[in-house]
């Protein structure tokens, strides 16, 4: 609910924003501090001293909840803290519950003497009334007309509650977002424009990236090779993982959109690899973000480490993003599995927070993943559970019209991406800010391939007129002679850089084709049909290097199964199931990974198999 009234002492506007909370106790904590905190920033409110939070919970959820204590660890952190909170604790020890829980509830059952004594107990109402009409202050019939006149109130609202149209009220959001959408609520388009910029913008942005723009500042010796790097990639035309992210931040901080990105070690990057914030090697605690150096008149960048908390600062984030269509709000995970402490975020905001409170968000989730043979404990982040709550319909054969890329987007209730590529984790980046309405973006980020020589992307795809790619289709030896390929693997994310070096070894280029999946929901159906009828006599393998019984191999089958009308099958190639997401033998691990490569380029696995 949102709700703008006069303030009778200071006859001054005051708005009142009621921010939408599941039955968790205490889960929309922090949310409310996100949004306090984005709404103080917008405002140039640096001491809180126009925007504040209220909470209200009850005292055994108060003490009890882990959530109220993350969110007290944010209160001194510089890009978190709201300046202080009023949380009133309902105190339960001093009120009474007439009918126990809810009003379906029998409390007899187990507090019987206590109940007994509620029950003999004058109802407050009827208390104050009688005491009102004994000592003259109202009449009965005041009394009586003053609650017929509140039922009225309520039954009025209870009958408009059943009208449609009031779903497109604005007072049902807590932030309405002016302007962004039609006056129905309904996005102004079903496009987006292309995401490629300028060549000289990149260059300009390489540039910067590259650059200590503070004078008599001294960085550390290795972040001198590191800059270096980023200067001759910028002048090969070329970008890693960390400067492509460089270039969609940058890009849109030109356009005016603030881009905020939050989580543990997100300043340097868990693996060393970011490095948005510059530290001076002889002033203690002199900084520098060249990143909001770029143009004058640009957005402001914010990055910042957050507490050792995924909970809360999740919640947080998720608030933050509420607060504005016009910023890319980002939370990077310090590795992928650590999600799963916010799980109660994901479960009751992001995946469900359009369906139940008619409310967009723009949140994204940046979940490093990869199986590395670095252990069980930082490999996985868990797409299968992502993809399981994902909406789209596994047995719908869908109507290709010519707006359904975006409006499978606008159906969705969230955008699960895995690239491979560091131009289309740019394009992808941008994406989320052009399209005419707001989605939650789940990433699965690298760790390897951060580094890997072969994971770079050229100028060319990233310039005005280029996109980001839902799928990316072999374009090799295979494709040129496709009725010769007797087998298409499709694929995401990292396991195609195995593939590829794979193939090239046995000298299969001509014979097996790869084509990856980088948009896995909402499921890019018009795409995987094209590549599946452009290789007619090929076997069809999925090939994944998580356990079967995770990532991604469940959602895409049955998908499959309907675009290709269960003509053709999909094997399954990749680790057998398994409890945990990954060994901690490195051996184990390197002995799987050549065993499900060997199948994926053994051309007779197959045969004879049924499906």
């Amino acid at each position: 609910m949102y709700h703008e009234r006069i303030n009778r002492v200071t006859n001054r506007n005051i708005t009142l924003s009621l921010v939408a909370n599941p039955s968790h106790l205490e889960a929309v904590d922090p949310v409310v501090q996100g949004k306090t905190k984005a709404e103080q920033f917008y405002r140039g409110d640096v001491q809180g001293k126009k925007v504040m939070s209220i909470l209200v919970h009850g005292d055994a959820a108060f003490a009890g909840q882990g959530v109220v204590y993350e969110t007290f660890h944010l209160s001194d952190l510089p890009s978190y803290t709201t300046n202080g909170t009023v949380h009133v604790v309902v105190n339960n020890q001093v009120c009474y519950r007439r009918r126990g829980h809810n009003e379906m509830d029998e409390p007899m059952f187990t507090q019987p003497l206590m109940y007994k004594q509620i029950h003999r107990q004058v109802p407050v109402l009827k208390k104050y009334a009688d005491k009102l009409i004994a000592e003259g202050t109202v009449t009965l019939q005041e009394f009586e007309e003053e609650i017929a006149k509140y039922d009225r109130i309520c039954e009025e609202a209870y009958g408009r509650s059943k009208d449609k149209k009031i779903l497109h009220i604005k007072h049902w959001l807590d932030s309405p977002w002016p302007g962004f959408f039609n006056v129905d609520g309904e996005p102004k388009s079903m496009t987006c424009p292309a995401t490629g910029i300028p060549e000289d913008v990149l260059t300009h942005i390489g540039s910067v990236a590259s650059s200590v723009p503070l004078e008599d500042f001294k960085i550390h010796t290795g972040l001198s090779r590191i800059l270096r790097g980023r200067a001759d990639m910028t002048k090969n035309r070329t970008v890693d993982w960390a400067l492509a992210e460089y270039m969609a931040f940058g890009s849109l901080l030109k356009e005016g959109i603030h881009v905020r990105l939050s989580g543990q070690d997100v300043e340097r990057g868990t693996f060393s690899h970011r490095h948005h914030v510059l530290h001076d090697q002889e002033v203690d605690r002199r900084t520098c973000v060249p990143m909001n150096h770029l143009w004058p008149d640009q957005a402001p960048y914010t990055v910042c480490n957050s507490s050792l908390s995924e909970y809360g600062v999740l919640g947080f984030e998720l608030g933050y993003a509420m607060a504005s269509p016009n910023a890319l709000v980002l939370w990077e995970a310090q590795f992928g599995d650590f999600h799963n402490t916010a799980q109660c975020i994901i479960d009751q905001f992001i995946s469900t927070g359009q369906a139940k409170w008619v409310r967009h968000n723009g949140i994204v989730l940046l979940l490093p993943h990869g199986m590395e043979g670095m252990g069980p404990e930082h490999s996985s982040a868990r797409p299968e559970r992502f993809l399981q709550m994902s909406n789209d319909d596994s047995d719908a054969y869908p109507a290709f019209t010519k707006d359904f890329e975006v409006s499978q987007l606008y159906d969705c209730n969230w955008i699960v991406v895995n690239c491979s590529t560091p131009a289309n984790y740019f394009h992808v980046l941008r994406r989320q800010i052009l399209l005419p309405f707001r989605k939650p973006l789940i990433i699965f980020t690298p760790k390897s391939l951060l580094r890997h020589p072969e994971a770079k992307s050229s100028f060319d795809q990233m310039v005005s007129g280029t996109s980001f790619q839902r799928v990316i289709p072999e374009d090799g030896a295979a494709a040129r002679a496709p009725e010769q390929v007797q087998r298409l693997i499709f694929c995401t994310g990292k396991v195609y850089y195995d593939l590829v070096k794979e193939r090239s070894s046995q000298g299969l280029e001509e014979k097996v084709a790869i084509t990856r999946l980088e948009q896995i929901s909402p499921f890019p159906f018009d795409l995987i049909k094209q590549e599946a009828e452009k290789y007619p006599g090929a076997e069809l393998a999925w090939c994944q290097e998580e356990h079967k019984n995770m990532g991604y191999y469940d959602y895409i089958s049955p998908r499959f199964m309907t675009i290709l009308r269960r003509t053709r099958p999909i094997w399954y190639v990749g680790r057998d199931p398994a409890a945990a997401p990954a060994t901690g033998n490195r051996n184990t691990h390197l002995v799987s990974l050549k065993k499900f490569l060997d199948t994926a380029f053994n051309l007779q696995a197959f045969e004879g198999k049924t499906f």
